[in-house]
């Protein structure tokens, strides 16, 4: 496999991923800075570098897949560089900048035989899969509310392209947390049929937006709010799950971002969390005075996702994240992006 860029998302999440599926091989690690390619040598000694993803081209008879975790405004030329060269992908979300452009690039994917795949990682969170499995017994009754937040401390911006208020750069939280949520929201309960979104930038200094909600419509008569923002003082629920039977409600995060962050590799135990951070199911009660019954978060598993891209390539197993499915939120971020520029409620 050969990884293109080496920052948050290639050494916090790809590469250590990659490296903990059997069958799966890290063969390069594309970086042009010298600091990132001396960390990938320091952390896979048998990698090869390369500094641009040019380089990749000669070799595409060596390779199997190409992981694209580079700067969002990158992943649409590489991704097709990478398919012209008769490679399967893999790209990091939010998978284009447009809807239009995901469905090129699935288009292409097609036309090539080629698996695209997006990394679309919290799919596997703890909390999200227990979710599904709460619903898929039923035990909340029918869903008339889905609150959602992706909420963060970070009064100061950090700067880099995920900061920048150029648009080319496809930077800001709606496209950034956004397209975790609004993608977990629609594989919860199908598509929207509206959109409505509020979008500031908070922070002195900020240059794109740091504080921002979404409410959904779904086709299902389910209405989703979700929230994502680097401004909150006070963290609200990761989920509230509001149902005619019963209520689910989960605070804090997944742990495996920060086990990853912290050189945590998956093995025994991975993804699991303390019984004091499950969430509770009830109805008529509050969560905060221990109202409900502790419901047992299932672990968190990103390892299924390239176990599912390994499987996709060796025996043709189904792709776990299709760019057509990206372009479906995608066309949401898209319309969010227009309802909180102009005040209205967008109709998908």
């Amino acid at each position: 496999m050969g990884l293109v860029g080496y920052g948050l998302a290639g050494s916090v999440f790809h590469a250590p991923l990659i490296a903990a599926t059997e069958g799966l091989v890290l063969d390069t690690v594309v970086t042009s800075s010298p600091e990132r390619q001396q960390q990938a040598r320091a952390e896979f000694p048998d990698v090869r570098v390369a500094a641009t993803p040019d380089e990749l081209w000669p070799r595409a008879g060596e390779l199997d897949l190409i992981v694209v975790a580079s700067p969002n405004k990158t992943h649409v030329p590489i991704a097709t560089a990478a398919l012209d060269a008769g490679l399967p992908v893999v790209v990091d979300k939010p998978v284009a900048g447009t809807a239009a452009e995901a469905r090129g690039l699935a288009a292409l994917a097609e036309e090539r035989g080629l698996l695209l795949s997006v990394f679309q990682n919290r799919r596997w969170d703890n909390d999200f899969l227990t979710l599904r499995k709460l619903l898929a017994e039923g035990e909340l009754g029918d869903v008339w509310r889905f609150e959602s937040r992706f909420e963060r401390w970070r009064p100061k911006p950090k700067g880099g392209w995920r900061e920048s208020g150029d648009p080319a750069e496809i930077g800001g939280l709606l496209y950034d947390l956004g397209s975790h949520v609004v993608d977990q929201a629609l594989v919860l309960f199908g598509p929207a049929a509206a959109v409505y979104a509020e979008s500031d930038v908070r922070r002195p200094g900020a240059e794109a937006d740091d504080d921002t909600f979404i409410a959904l419509t779904h086709t299902s008569g389910v209405r989703s709010h979700l929230y994502v923002s680097a401004t909150a003082a006070q963290l609200g629920p990761r989920f509230r799950v509001l149902g005619s039977r019963a209520g689910y409600v989960k605070y804090g995060l997944d742990p495996q971002e920060a086990a990853l962050r912290e050189g945590l590799r998956p093995g025994p135990e991975w993804g699991q969390e303390p019984e004091s951070l499950w969430g509770r199911v009830g109805a008529g009660e509050s969560p905060l005075t221990g109202g409900g019954s502790p419901e047992p978060t299932l672990p968190g598993d990103y390892p299924a996702y390239y176990a599912a891209i390994a499987k996709a390539l060796r025996e043709g197993g189904p792709n776990p994240v299709t760019a057509l499915e990206a372009a479906e939120a995608l066309d949401v971020l898209e319309a969010a992006r227009r309802s909180a520029r102009e005040g209205v409620e967008v109709t998908l």
